[in-house]
């Protein structure tokens, strides 16, 4: 997986990534360029100071301990070691106040440097705040202690405030080495997290058989599993860095698609779509890409970029197709000798001359000539899509009348009473062929599948905005996987297969792409032993009028 995403530049070197040597010359250096700074100050402004024993031995202790911190091998000495160069800075800060005062003053506020190295170290969490301010207290008492004559409370008090400013101080470095090493700690994990997400989201994308590119508001590639890009693809998405000219975009119905519509564009522009087929090139190297688009959002809604997914498609597409093109072409050649049958059939049974036995003999043929001319049908029907369809204001409450009295004498056939009821008007904005054909199936498989002496309903009611037509029968139902799969094309039940009853299972899967072409809906709810419902669902238009409600066909 490739990750485009910048980064900012390291840093030269980082503290924590020295060695323990380097760390602890690092941690000296303040207090070591404090001493040489305040000693060019005496040089320039109080030169004679500089004689002073004290002040000579507190700066050649100072290079003394600095030249410690680089020459001695702390990494071989036992761990916290190295704490012993800011305990022994208490020393050469000690000297410089003893020989410097009262002709310098502040000298023992330099005592902070090592209580922060101390406390910065977090090698003594709990005692190096008191620490500190105890070897303050050392370093201002000594001299006091060493003097020749009484001791006094006075000499001893006075100058208190320094190592109580210690303690405030150290306090202070404490609560904020605590913090920052919490935020360290939760940063270290967060970091953690995200690394294994990291690791996570490029398994996974080098893992799926699709296409995934991630971009930037601009267009520009954020992330992609590389290796699952085609070449075509790759320069369509505008992810590879090749001279060669874009290929030829087209839709899925052929026809070409231009720049500021190609899935990149589209995508950039925000747009979100789903399985949009693309195609790309020329035959017979043209593929078919399935693409899908999300936008990224930041946590005020606002986009950020989009991530787009796509696959080859091509082989399905073409099986698809050649399927389609199969079923049309057996279904037009079964169509034209099943219609000379069914013609001939007719002008037989016109002949008075043939005995009786003759005659059932071609009702028989002519019956199942029907049957074989309607499933041809139902096949063809199949493949036609919503181009189709030719919508004009149609009265559902005038098909159903129309459904109903087609499916009588195959109900009185078959023992069943069939009673229908709608409102007065219900104009829906569709295809009258279309829909007629929707009501015929259903209202025929309601029949089909009943039982003798039972009684199928159909009513047409309405909200105030969309049309219903409910097909109720009580014949054998369905078992929940039945309900689950009635809908998919080729699709028949355990009990309808086992059964004498004639069909494909084609009628409900074409019916319900008619009725989402025509932007509604058909469910089932279904129960084994207790019957079907079948409900559709339209739009009404909006110039729609509904009267109180009529009988369509008159119970029998």
């Amino acid at each position: 997986m490739d990750t485009l995403v910048a980064r900012p530049p390291l840093a030269p070197w980082q503290f924590h990534d020295l060695s323990l040597r380097g760390r602890v010359v690092v941690s000296q250096m303040p207090q070591a360029v404090t001493t040489v700074l305040l000693f060019l100050v005496l040089a320039v402004f109080q030169a004679p100071l500089l004689a002073d024993p004290l002040v000579l031995g507190a700066g050649g202790l100072t290079v003394a301990l600095t030249m410690a911190c680089a020459l001695v091998p702390w990494d071989r000495l036992p761990d916290r070691s190295y704490l012993a160069i800011p305990v022994l800075d208490f020393v050469p800060i000690g000297l410089l106040f003893e020989g410097l005062f009262p002709h310098v003053l502040g000298v023992p506020f330099l005592a902070a440097i090592p209580v922060l190295w101390l406390v910065a170290s977090a090698q003594l969490p709990r005692a190096a705040v008191p620490l500190g301010a105890l070897l303050t207290v050392a370093m201002l008492w000594m001299p006091v202690l060493l003097r020749p004559g009484p001791v006094t409370a006075s000499a001893l008090s006075s100058p208190l405030l320094i190592p109580v400013m210690m303690l405030a101080i150290g306090t202070m470095a404490q609560i904020l080495t605590n913090s920052a090493e919490a935020k360290d700690a939760q940063l270290r994990r967060l970091l953690a997290a995200g690394a294994r997400r990291e690791r996570l989201l490029s398994t996974v994308l080098d893992s799926v058989d699709v296409g995934v590119l991630a971009l930037d508001e601009t267009g520009r590639p954020l992330l992609t599993n590389n290796g699952q890009l085609h070449a075509h693809a790759q320069r369509r998405l505008g992810h590879a860095a090749s001279s060669a000219p874009d290929p030829v975009l087209y839709d899925g119905a052929g026809a070409p698609v231009p720049p500021e519509a190609s899935p990149i564009a589209r995508a950039v522009a925000g747009e979100s779509f789903s399985a949009d087929l693309v195609r790309v090139g020329e035959p017979p190297a043209r593929q078919v890409l399935s693409v899908t688009a999300r936008v990224m959002r930041d946590e005020h809604g606002r986009a950020e970029g989009s991530v787009l997914s796509f696959s080859d498609v091509t082989e399905l597409v073409d099986a698809l197709q050649a399927q389609d093109d199969f079923v049309a072409g057996i279904s037009h050649e079964l169509r034209t000798p099943l219609t000379s049958i069914r013609g001939y059939t007719e002008l037989l049974a016109m002949d008075d001359r043939l005995p009786d036995t003759a005659q059932a003999g071609l009702e028989v043929i002519e019956r199942n000539a029907d049957q074989l001319l309607s499933l041809v049908d139902d096949l063809l029907n199949a493949h036609r899509d919503a181009a189709d369809l030719h919508v004009v204001p149609a009265d559902l409450v005038a098909l159903l009348e129309q459904a109903t009295e087609a499916a009588q004498p195959h109900a009185e056939h078959a023992g069943i009473t069939l009673k229908a009821w709608a409102s007065d008007t219900l104009v829906v904005d569709g295809d009258p062929v279309r829909l007629r054909q929707v009501l015929d199936n259903l209202v025929s498989n309601a029949i089909k599948y009943s039982s003798a002496d039972s009684t199928v309903f159909v009513l047409g009611t309405h909200t105030d905005d969309s049309a219903q037509v409910q097909v109720i029968d009580h014949g054998h139902g369905m078992s929940p996987e039945g309900v689950r799969r009635v809908f998919e094309k080729f699709y028949r039940g355990a009990d309808a297969r086992m059964s004498t009853t004639p069909g494909l299972g084609i009628g409900l899967a074409l019916s319900k792409a008619i009725v989402e072409q025509h932007g509604g809906s058909l469910t089932c709810h279904s129960s084994l032993g207790e019957g079907t419902v079948f409900t559709l669902t339209l739009p009404l238009t909006s110039s729609r009028a509904v009267g109180p409600g009529i009988a369509v066909t008159a119970p029998e």
